[in-house]
């Protein structure tokens, strides 16, 4: 393990003033997203719409990494260029989701346990030797009668633990990702309590499997009450709830907390956020964003309508727009 390469990857990927594109969808949920505005999904669609927005210019300001799918990163810019290596030439990290997707969990119903650890290691390999420098591994625990269960969260921080060590031992910074989901109608002292409890149990299992937290990074859901819960807070009560909750259950080596949008508007995204860099504190980590959706919706919307252009402006918005966040300096006159 190269301690001293993972470091400085990891701290360049929440560099001041940046955050990491999530163009990760596999293939059936961004067909699903390209047929949603109007699109045929196909290999070729799917290879356009994306490097569009990877021939975005400037947008290396605001964004220090990408993560791909499989697919993609075998794929080439209209130009040729491998997609790693497009992104690589303008400084900008790619990053690799390697988990296979969360399926059923035995023997309890409704919950996931997310797999992938078969070959992981060869997988990795090659992820590297193809220009990739970080990885990602989502775990989703969902909050419902008697959920999450004991079993989900041992089994899911535990894989979430063995992912971060083989990619570590690769040349690859794990971004571990417990995301507790937004559905459900349970109010924002629940996702407090759940999302402790997911965090507790993952770094346990790191520090049990030997992973190297100054070369790893979270990401992490913000404490937010079940999208059906009539008692909503406030977007100051997400970001005190949230900093409060990460303070006390996270690592204080981790360089740096990415957040993911699960389901936010853009604008909740970015306000969150920007109240979290706000605050009159001194955070541990740097704080930052990982988002998908929240920088891509409407960037989607735009090209669909053969606006090309158009689609790249509105992406680099949202990015200007969240790396504000990172200092505190965004405010909603500047949407």
């Amino acid at each position: 393990m190269d301690t001293q390469l993972l470091e400085n990857t990891a701290r360049d990927l929440v560099a001041a003033g940046k955050g990491i594109l999530a163009a990760d969808e596999s293939n059936g949920t961004m067909s699903n997203r390209l047929e949603s505005v109007g699109v045929t999904a196909s290999s070729e669609t799917r290879r356009a719409y994306r490097t569009n927005l990877f021939a975005t210019e400037g947008y290396q300001d605001f964004i220090s990494g990408v993560i791909l799918f499989d697919e993609t990163i075998r794929q080439t810019m209209s130009d040729g260029r491998s997609i790693p290596d497009a992104l690589s030439s303008i400084g900008v990290y790619p990053g690799i989701k390697v988990d296979t997707g969360a399926k059923d969990l035995a023997n309890n119903s409704g919950e996931k346990i997310t797999e992938g650890l078969d070959g992981l290691r060869a997988r990795c390999e090659e992820y590297f030797l193809m220009g990739a420098r970080f990885a990602k591994w989502r775990a989703v625990i969902q909050i419902g009668n008697n959920k999450p269960s004991s079993a989900c969260i041992s089994t899911n921080a535990h894989a979430l633990a063995r992912y971060a060590s083989i990619c570590q031992e690769q040349g690859l910074v794990p971004i571990i990702e417990p995301e507790v989901l937004m559905a459900g109608n349970h109010d924002a002292q629940t996702c407090y309590d759940v999302t402790s409890e997911i965090l507790e149990a993952t770094f346990a299992e790191c520090r049990m499997q030997g992973v190297h937290l100054p070369g790893a990074l979270l990401k992490p859901n913000m404490i937010i009450a079940g999208s059906s819960c009539p008692n909503q807070i406030t977007r100051e009560e997400v970001a005190n709830l949230t900093v409060d909750c990460l303070t006390k259950h996270v690592p204080h080596d981790l360089p740096g907390i990415v957040f993911l949008s699960g389901g936010q508007s853009d604008e909740d995204a970015t306000a969150h956020l920007n109240l979290m860099n706000a605050m009159d504190v001194e955070h541990p980590w740097e704080l930052s964003y990982s988002y998908g959706r929240a920088l891509l919706a409407n960037a989607l919307k735009t090209w669909a309508n053969d606006e090309h252009e158009g689609s790249q402006s509105v992406f680099l918005h949202r990015a200007k727009m969240n790396s504000l966040a990172r200092t505190g300096d965004w405010n909603s006159d500047l949407e």
